[in-house]
């Protein structure tokens, strides 16, 4: 009988353990995914401004060629 009991001392320590490691775990790689959500929020916000960016490039390409079209024309 003393046997049993110390193998159900055991088994339930054993248990505690692992959950607690288990409850560990899952706290961490819930901090990772919110650093990388964060990261992804950020790179989300760069992505819009070097769109708007590359469009301004554009913009001002075209109004640089009718401008020297212009030129061109005068000459």
């Amino acid at each position: 009988m003393d046997d049993i009991r110390k193998l159900a001392t055991g088994l339930a320590v054993a248990l505690a353990v692992q959950t607690i490691g288990g409850l560990v775990w899952a706290g961490g790689a819930a901090a990772r995914i919110a650093t990388l959500e964060d990261r992804v929020g950020e790179q989300r916000l760069v992505a819009e401004r070097l769109a708007r960016l590359e469009e301004q490039g554009i913009a001002t390409r075209a109004a640089l060629m009718r401008i020297e079209t212009r030129l061109e024309d005068r000459g």
